[in-house]
């Protein structure tokens, strides 16, 4: 564990027996396990709720067990959501609106693990420990459903943090033939390194895509699934604190992210596209991004993608960049570039756009400065939080590499702008620019003559 794991997770600690219920009456609404921070203390034995919701029963939770089974339709997905530590004993922030998010979605089984009695704990350690236990105790609920005639292939298992290595213990269980893990940021720390009969692995289930948030710190960095993805790179994410001065926050909103994103992916009206790469910093400088390509998208609905793709032709680490709150969704184009300066120039673009629509959007500087070669095309990734629709109008400035170059000029050849987000849409030119040091220049676009540049 780093440093800067350790200190997180003490901040977040200043800040703020297996045994198996029995089944409920129906007319019996239960909910999950709260504990007060003197349990957090003195620690918990591990005690598991399972907590049923379907259509029917979507404000009232039913208790089941492995005995019990039988009010679950078979015939319906169901899914197992399995949250992670809980230093101070209370339910989740984002438990109850993930529990009306994917009933709103889907006519499923939704069974809450509620372990947070052995969760709750001030030693970490300790909670990782019963991370196997609360897999043996799953086992025989499964065992039970696929006895009263489910399928393993209607089993999605989402996990939180601790949550996404207990679902890949689970999945181990029946030897990776459960339909499909989702891991929401799974933990980092006491896992990292470790063989994979002691965490998520991508042999555990028929499919497994995982969600990297928090990569420096809480999260798991490395390949766990089928389809990794990493938001933002997996590190900072937009509208988290980025220094202590921001509290609890600063310590959890990285982590916590993992679940808001896919939250919204189930009922955005945008869809998250998502890059294949060989790392972040090459996604953010165009190298990973081709028109003739069909990308997938993120989150819950990856299902329907995958029915008529074939995702496994693609690399299992992918990026997405997002926006600081709801919907998330961040809009790509792609900008080719050619310059007429005899001498090179190096630095970067910023590039603003003004839609039908009324919105103006303003992306930021490229990533890396880019060397602009005399009658050579230079391609940039633009992306921007707002959709402006139908472009009326680009503003470019070009900002040189070199902070004591004097005054100079970029000329353009010629500029063409597409839409990776939208690809059908008209790809707009402009020709013969030139683009003063640190100046914005504005100009109408006119449609490409050709669009496949």
């Amino acid at each position: 564990m780093t440093p800067r794991t350790m200190f997180r997770w003490l901040m977040l600690f200043l800040c703020t027996k297996a045994v198996l219920p029995v089944v409920s009456q129906v007319s019996e609404c239960h909910s999950f396990t709260k504990l007060s921070v003197t349990e957090t203390i003195i620690g918990t034995d591990l005690v598991v709720k399972l907590l049923l919701y379907t259509g029917r029963n979507s404000s009232c939770a039913s208790l089941i067990n492995a005995t019990h089974t039988s009010v679950l339709d078979v015939n319906k997905k169901t899914i197992f959501l399995i949250h992670g530590y809980r230093p101070f004993g209370s339910a989740p922030n984002w438990l109850n609106m993930m529990i009306e998010t994917l009933l709103n979605v889907d006519d499923i089984n939704l069974i809450i693990v509620d372990w947070n009695r052995g969760a709750t704990t001030i030693n970490y350690s300790v909670a990782v420990s019963n991370t196997k236990k609360v897999a043996e105790i799953l086992k025989p609920v499964i065992d039970n459903i696929l006895r009263i005639g489910g399928s393993l292939d209607l089993i999605h298992m989402i996990g939180v943090s601790l949550g996404a290595h207990i679902s890949g213990f689970v999945g181990s269980k029946f030897d990776g033939k459960i339909g499909r893990i989702t891991g929401l940021d799974p933990a980092g720390p006491l896992f990292t390194g470790k063989s994979v009969e002691d965490r998520l692995d991508p042999a555990d289930a028929q499919f497994i895509d995982v969600l990297h948030t928090d990569i420096d710190a809480l999260g798991y960095e490395e390949f766990l699934g089928h389809i990794d993805y990493y938001a933002n790179g997996g590190t900072d994410q937009p509208g988290c604190p980025a220094t202590i001065m921001g509290g609890k926050k600063y310590v959890v909103c990285d982590h916590q992210r993992s679940v808001y994103l896919y939250m919204s992916s189930m009922t955005s009206i945008c869809n998250i596209t998502i890059y294949p790469c060989a790392s972040y910093e090459e996604f953010l400088d165009a190298g990973c991004t081709q028109h003739d390509s069909t990308y997938p998208i993120f989150g819950y609905h990856l299902d329907k993608w995958r029915n008529s793709n074939n995702i496994m032709r693609f690399p299992n680490k992918v990026f997405f960049q997002t926006t600081t709150k709801e919907p998330f969704c961040m809009y790509y184009y792609l900008l080719d570039i050619i310059t007429w300066n005899q001498n090179t120039r190096k630095g970067y673009i910023t590039v603003g756009l003004t839609g039908e629509n009324g919105v103006t959007v303003k992306s930021k500087a490229n990533h890396y400065a880019k060397s602009f070669k005399k009658f050579k095309e230079v391609t940039l990734l633009v992306s921007v939080d707002e959709d402006v629709e139908n472009i009326t109008s680009v503003s470019l400035m070009f900002t040189s590499a070199n902070l004591v170059e004097p005054k100079l000029k970029l000329g353009i050849l010629r500029m063409s702008l597409r839409s990776l987000t939208y690809p059908h849409r008209p790809h707009v030119c402009r020709y013969d620019i030139a683009l003063q040091k640190d100046v914005e220049e504005k100009f109408q676009p006119i449609e490409c003559h050709v669009q496949e540049m």
